[in-house]
């Protein structure tokens, strides 16, 4: 039996609350007609008895408190899946955007998804080649990872997006059984033409499925975006056993987004007004990452983030730090020196990085160079620092020979042209050739046995 309960007790923002509702579900999506015979969703976000308050994804406009019908659908949102939606265009919702019409599904999935068995999970092994020696090397993003990029407002985190996309290659894999899913939330209209337009030119389109959330598109449908995103990705891999990563930018959007719409639900704030569940809403996101038994297809994740004020502490950032295995800090000092991409090496680590590395996988001598070039690039930094305060001519010949080593390795290693697309050995060589301008005996993290095969004094 088909029940439309008629008017709503109360419009708040992009929330309507109707009293003497029965059987209904949270998470569960109603239809709203209004009286000009117009239709809109939402979904049940709290039920409170008889009283059950709906978000309305396309907002509130218009709608009448004694004349709106609203029915239950009895059913969560729900995302079309099919292998044909690889390529196209979608909106924050899932919805078609690219002019090529519906997309007809196979299935329907839950956007929320289901939890994935610890016990059936599969440990990262290999690793993605990004072309960016940066990462390649020193915080190697392993397949089925979820390694977030903290950057800041202004700095180039879309570019380095946009490369990673369309260089992104995983060892065993194939063009076939390789695709990415891009969400972006919150964007400007410029940004959002600039991803587009890069992907098509670059000729990789074809095998991303972009969702765009535009920043004056409704606050509810940047809460959907990366669910709706990460449901396309686990359908793809582990119905279609492709590999798939998926890209979100930017998190901080989504995260003011939850924010606004905890405020309007009138819940108590957290920590700097956020809900006090943000940890696990962006859990929920996140553990959405990883491999299972029985299937070859993997989801790999690199959420993208801004820091307000460049503040790693704040709670966005902080809290992703806990759930992910790991994290690449872009610095505005690197940028500011021209340098692209500037990642920061000495605050990004990625945990999984030692278990996807070494013979085998890259070469038997990646982890202790990558151990080394850690280790002399922290001496830079304290060098700089004792000659900011004594000048750099008083510092002692070592001292000076890690400061030029630091000019070298900005230079070379850390900055590299934005189509510049790097193979795993010749970043790799290039470390080597690094290290040969510092003497031998500084080189304490390698064995001899490593450094008579690959370090070729004088070389740089």
């Amino acid at each position: 039996m088909i029940i439309d309960y008629v008017g709503v007790k109360e419009i708040n923002g992009s929330l309507v609350v109707i009293d003497g509702v029965t059987g209904v579900s949270y998470e569960e999506i109603v239809e709203l007609r209004l009286e000009n015979g117009t239709a809109r969703q939402g979904r049940v976000v709290q039920i409170e008895g008889d009283r059950i308050v709906v978000q309305v994804f396309e907002g509130t406009r218009g709608i009448s408190l004694k004349n709106t019908k609203t029915r239950l659908t009895g059913r969560p949102m729900e995302m079309k899946l099919s292998p044909e939606i690889i390529g196209r265009v979608l909106d924050g919702k899932g919805e078609p955007i690219d002019g090529l019409g519906s997309i007809f599904p196979v299935k329907k999935a839950n956007i929320n998804g289901t939890p994935i068995n610890p016990v059936s999970r599969v440990y990262p092994r290999n690793y993605i080649n990004t072309g960016i020696s940066t990462i390649d090397t020193l915080m190697t993003l392993i397949r089925g990872q979820k390694l977030p990029i903290f950057s800041g407002s202004g700095m180039k985190h879309n570019e380095l997006a946009v490369q990673i996309v369309r260089q992104a290659k995983i060892a065993g894999a194939t063009k076939d059984n390789f695709a990415v899913v891009f969400a972006a939330m919150g964007v400007k209209n410029d940004v959002a033409q600039y991803f587009k337009k890069s992907f098509e030119e670059s000729g990789v389109l074809s095998h991303v499925v972009m969702l765009l959330n535009l920043s004056n598109d409704p606050i509810i449908e940047r809460t959907l975006t990366p669910r709706c995103a990460l449901t396309i990705a686990e359908y793809l891999a582990f119905e279609l056993d492709m590999h798939i990563l998926v890209i979100m930018t930017d998190m901080t959007s989504y995260a003011e987004a939850l924010r606004e719409f905890s405020s309007s639900k009138g819940e108590i704030p957290g920590r700097k007004g956020y809900p006090g569940y943000l940890y696990s809403d962006l859990a929920s996101l996140y553990e959405r990452a990883g491999m299972i038994k029985g299937h070859s297809g993997s989801v790999t994740q690199i959420p993208i983030l801004t820091m307000p004020n460049d503040d790693i502490t704040h709670p966005v950032p902080d809290l992703t730090g806990y759930i992910t295995e790991g994290q690449i800090v872009l610095d505005r000092n690197l940028q500011g020196k021209g340098l692209y991409p500037p990642v920061n090496v000495l605050p990004s680590l990625s945990r999984l990085m030692k278990d996807g590395i070494g013979e085998g996988y890259t070469r038997e001598d990646h982890s202790p160079l990558a151990n080394q070039l850690f280790a002399s690039y922290a001496r830079v930094i304290e060098a700089r620092s004792l000659a900011s305060v004594i000048g750099e001519e008083e510092l002692s010949p070592i001292d000076k020979k890690y400061i030029e080593f630091g000019k070298l390795f900005e230079e070379h290693f850390v900055n590299q042209g934005f189509n510049e697309n790097r193979r795993i050995e010749e970043s790799l060589d290039l470390g080597w050739k690094l290290l040969s301008t510092l003497p031998r005996n500084e080189l304490d993290r390698v064995d001899n046995a490593i450094l008579d095969k690959y370090l070729k004094e004088g070389s740089m």
